[in-house]
């Protein structure tokens, strides 16, 4: 059945599974980048400031033997020599020690980058069942891992064993010089050893990095059904998403119709078009669109301006232009300025006759460019005459 589910794993990780892996802890992390980083950084040390460190330690060495009887006599004396002592070192040390640390965490970030998550650290007791553990032993990954490690050790023991044996004469030799160049001598050996070690660990590193990576990818390789069903969820986000958008514009369209009784007129297409304008001397600088609908919405916006008794002018081409250029709550384009003046004159003057303050006006033909004007696009007209075509 595992071989099977293998076998079906063949689609490439989705965005979506490998973000819910890092967050799960699961990343792509070499254990050698680290050791050569470590090994590295320790030689740096080591060949940097291991003249100072020597010093440092051959100093708190005579100052712990160094005591006489009055000392010992005092009740606290090793107590506080201890103390005195362990400070010491830990200001050598210390230092050395967060150097190494940071390398660690630098090298480790460097194979797998920065993830943060507490999940790693909660109970599985799936770990507890023994033969839940020997599937994992001797699965492939398992075997592989032990194969790996078992190949580096072979290489650093074959390194340090040519480097013991090259150099076991000299080794002897430095019995018979002082102390001080005997350690020199030493150092300068153990740096050439490390050196080694570290271009051993460098070639395994290279080659671990890039194939933890694959390995995990191929890891968190998917099936189709778990693709289909990671399609499904986030279809159904985008579904969501969808109501949330019919929610805001079916809000906004209540607003807009809210809005219709205020307005100064509405411009109709007869049946397919509608806009609403407002106007307020001395607060606006042009007419602004308050509502714009088409069809079934058209008809809802003529007939609560019929309601509210606001003028409603047929003029089929202004409507459209409007309705095509037009932003709702905006200020009407420039170019439609004189055309709307015009209609807004007829309403002021409509009224006015209405109220026996003068004659009843005649209804205006508003001049609108023909630019502007949507049924006079080259896609539109043939769309007309191949209608009227299929309708003889």
């Amino acid at each position: 059945m595992a071989d099977q589910d293998a076998q079906d794993r063949n689609l490439p990780a989705s965005a979506k599974k490998i973000e819910r892996s890092r967050a799960e802890g699961q990343l792509p992390r070499s254990r050698d980048l680290p050791h050569f980083a470590m090994m590295v950084a320790g030689g740096a040390i080591l060949s940097v400031g291991g003249p100072e460190i020597v010093d440092s330690l051959q100093q708190m060495l005579s100052a712990g033997l160094r005591f006489d009887a009055q000392q010992l006599a005092q009740s606290g004396f090793m107590g506080e020599r201890l103390a005195e002592l362990t400070l010491r070192f830990l200001m050598v040390m210390g230092p050395i020690s967060a150097v190494l640390v940071a390398v660690a965490l630098a090298s480790h970030l460097a194979s797998g980058g920065w993830n943060w998550t507490m999940k790693p650290l909660a109970p599985k007791f799936s770990h507890l069942n023994p033969l839940t553990g020997f599937g994992r032993l001797f699965s492939g990954q398992g075997l592989g891992t032990a194969l790996k490690a078992v190949a580096l050790a072979l290489v650093l023991g074959a390194v340090g064993a040519m480097v013991l044996k090259n150099r076991i004469a000299s080794f002897v030799g430095i019995m018979s010089v002082p102390l001080p160049a005997a350690l020199a001598y030493a150092g300068q050996q153990l740096m050439g050893g490390l050196m080694l070690l570290a271009i051993a660990l460098a070639l395994f590193a290279a080659i671990d990095v890039p194939l933890q990576r694959q390995l995990w990818l191929r890891r968190l390789k998917m099936t189709r059904e778990e693709a289909k069903q990671e399609m499904k969820e986030v279809e159904g986000n985008i579904e969501v998403k969808a109501k949330m958008r019919a929610k805001m514009r079916e809000m906004a369209k209540r607003r807009m119709l809210a809005a219709v009784p205020s307005a100064d007129l509405v411009v109709m297409n007869p049946t397919h078009y509608a806009v609403a304008l407002k106007y307020e001397e001395g607060g606006m600088a042009a007419p602004k669109v308050v509502a714009k609908g088409a069809d079934l919405l058209a008809m809802k916006i003529r007939d609560l301006a019929k309601d509210s008794k606001v003028p409603v002018l047929q003029s089929p081409v202004l409507a459209r232009a409007l309705y095509a250029h037009a932003e709702l709550d905006r200020e009407i384009p420039a170019v439609l300025f004189a055309a709307v003046a015009q209609v807004l004159a007829y309403v002021y003057q409509l009224k006015a006759a209405m109220a026996g303050r003068g004659a009843m006006p005649s209804q205006p033909d508003p001049v609108v460019p023909p630019e502007l004007d949507p049924h006079n696009k080259p896609g539109h007209a043939e769309g007309q005459a191949a209608a009227g075509d299929d309708q003889e």
